[in-house]
């Protein structure tokens, strides 16, 4: 710990009003100095500290020793997470407050008025806090997000060996649908390898192919230039060597499974709807159980949410509905729904705010999805697309599917498809009502026109 430069003169602040957390302090967090605030509990309130993990460790004491209960800081960059742990393990409430929340209005921005200007807030109450999972929910979801990283790097490199490809005019990638399945790896691999026949590369085709082995020779006959062999090559190594470290991050995620709490039997997970395809970067192992024995609930029961996006959204959100009142703050915190901004009682915008939420990512993906589902859920959404515009239309999918999976882990309730025709019928009835009692205020009668009371 240090002290400022200078005498550190704590800002002159109004605090006549009623105070709701006396014990608060307010923390401005950097990547090289950390500044605190513990108002009236020391004599010295306003304290620099360096972020090396003794300086953390003795800065918690400091907090202990004067008193304070919660800390408001900041989720600035991912500097916060070790002065966070820490704090947390000493058994302090720490609040992670959103920075646009808490800019001060004064318009003097220095670290020692910043920490002064949360612990104020934070003593009244005024910041809401970010929302974090369970410690072992998060430990999830930074395996997670770790393995949706790896396989985003390996991409990069399917790309440059598809560049590669093309420099030598290798139309593999025209003839085939996915250069990295088996028949592309083959033929990529020999081709490393130093085979240049192109109909014994050809004959390496798999039987599931759809092109033939001629229309595969004539895409393999092209300039094989050593340099570009050479970019191949090395791009083949580095995506192997990604393929090995997302191995290694599922068997981490498959062993830290195993150990989460259970909520149900997994042989009690009801039936499978439909067999899916497994897809490439699916994880090897049974997800949708152990996403029903994590969270009590079959999310892959929805239609439009896969085993995959069911694990992701899980380890977003966790399995406890009770940071969220209502199923409408829950897609407030999604931001999928409008944020009105009103001036002189008109609607300025209503667009949705701009977030880096990565499960209204999901959600939206998961809606996009249902554009072609002949499900309930699908015929909602090319509702809403042909009325809002697809955009607008997937992003009110979204809400939907918000709105249900909300229901189910809160309340456990199982999802039902109505399916496609009666979803219609049932637009159909609530439309004929709403005209009817249109009708009925300006003094008329909705009657059938006598075609469609043809059998």
């Amino acid at each position: 710990m240090s002290k400022g430069k200078g005498k550190a003169r704590a800002a002159q602040l109004d605090e006549g009003l009623m105070q709701i957390r006396a014990n608060a302090a307010g923390m401005d967090i950097g990547a090289t100095e950390i500044w605190v605030d513990v108002g009236s509990k020391d004599a010295e309130p306003v304290r620099r500290f360096e972020t090396f993990t003794a300086d953390l460790n003795e800065m918690a004491e400091w907090l202990k020793r004067c008193g304070i209960a919660s800390v408001a800081m900041e989720s600035t960059g991912v500097y916060w997470i070790p002065a966070f742990q820490i704090l947390d393990s000493h058994g302090i409430e720490v609040v992670l407050v959103n920075a646009r929340h808490a800019k001060n209005v004064s318009g003097r921005k220095t670290d020692m008025l910043d920490c002064q200007w949360l612990r104020l807030l934070h003593s009244y109450g005024l910041l809401a806090s970010s929302f974090r999972p369970a410690a072992e929910i998060a430990v999830l979801r930074s395996y997670l997000r770790h393995r949706h990283m790896l396989i985003q790097y390996g991409a990069g490199h399917i790309q440059h060996m598809q560049k590669a490809l093309t420099q030598m005019n290798l139309q593999l990638h025209h003839v085939i649908s996915d250069i990295t399945g088996s028949t592309g790896m083959r033929i990529i691999r020999a081709i490393v390898e130093g085979e240049r026949d192109r109909n014994r590369l050809a004959a390496m085709r798999d039987v599931r192919t759809k092109a033939t082995k001629e229309t595969i020779a004539k895409a393999l006959e092209g300039d094989y230039r050593a340099e570009h062999v050479f970019a191949l090559k090395q791009n083949l190594e580095l995506f192997d060597s990604y393929q090995k470290q997302v191995q290694a991050c599922d068997n981490q995620i498959a062993d830290h499974l195993r150990r989460l709490e259970s909520k149900a039997n997994p042989a009690e997970a009801p039936a499978v709807r439909r067999e899916k395809k497994k897809r490439r970067n699916q994880l090897p192992l049974n997800v949708r159980e152990e996403a029903f024995r994590i969270s009590g609930v079959d999310l892959t029961q929805i239609d439009g949410i896969n085993e995959s996006a069911a694990l992701a959204l899980i380890a977003e959100i966790g399995v406890d509905m009770s940071p969220w009142k209502t199923e409408k703050h829950f897609a407030s915190w999604l931001a999928l729904c409008p944020n009105n901004k009103i001036s002189g009682g008109k609607i300025l915008q209503r667009s949705t705010r701009k977030t880096a939420n990565r499960a209204r990512d999901i959600l939206r993906l998961c809606g996009q999805s249902l554009m072609s589902s002949r499900s309930a859920l699908g015929a909602f959404c090319r509702r809403m697309c042909g009325r809002l515009g697809k955009p607008k239309g997937i992003v009110a999918t979204a809400h939907k599917l918000a709105l249900l999976i909300y229901r189910m882990i809160k309340f456990g309730r199982a999802y039902v498809d109505i399916g496609q025709d009666r979803y219609e019928e049932q637009y159909k009835e609530r439309t004929l009502k709403h005209l009817a009692r249109k009708a009925k205020q300006f003094g008329m009668q909705l009657v059938p026109s006598p075609e469609s009371q043809v059998p």
